[in-house]
């Protein structure tokens, strides 16, 4: 009969490749990294981390923005305070509740605003070395 060590737990490894971060944008809710080596965004928030293509993060942002926060507040129907997010051709879904809308909305705001920002000091470089 075969006996096993019951003080030596049963371990498994898992070898996962290193994926460099760039971090884009962050609050204290979440964040948004670019990953150069793989041509993709990830969003860290409400509890996953989510990896999109430019285009999908495009549509998120879409999806999100469309959102009339103010309005759903405002109204006096007893509806539910959530919004499913969900982006055709993307594996990921959010359920959220309005206060985590007007979060990710402020991540969403922040990514692009760096993203403008890098652009235009790009651009400003080039012609000064052009």
């Amino acid at each position: 009969m075969l006996e096993q060590d019951q003080s030596a737990p049963m371990q498994q490894t898992l070898t996962v490749p290193s994926i460099h971060f760039t971090e884009v944008f962050s609050t204290i809710n979440g964040a948004v990294y670019q990953s150069d080596n793989e041509n993709c965004w990830y969003i860290d928030f409400a509890g996953k981390l989510a990896r999109f293509d430019y285009r999908n993060l495009l549509k998120l942002k879409k999806a999100v923005y469309q959102i009339d926060i103010e309005e759903r507040l405002l109204t006096a129907t007893k509806s539910a305070d959530l919004e499913i997010i969900f982006i055709c051709a993307c594996d990921h879904c959010y359920v959220l509740s309005l206060i985590q809308i007007i979060k990710l909305k402020e991540i969403l705001q922040g990514t692009f605003t760096m993203l403008e920002l890098n652009h235009i000091i790009f651009d400003r470089l080039h012609r000064l070395v052009g």
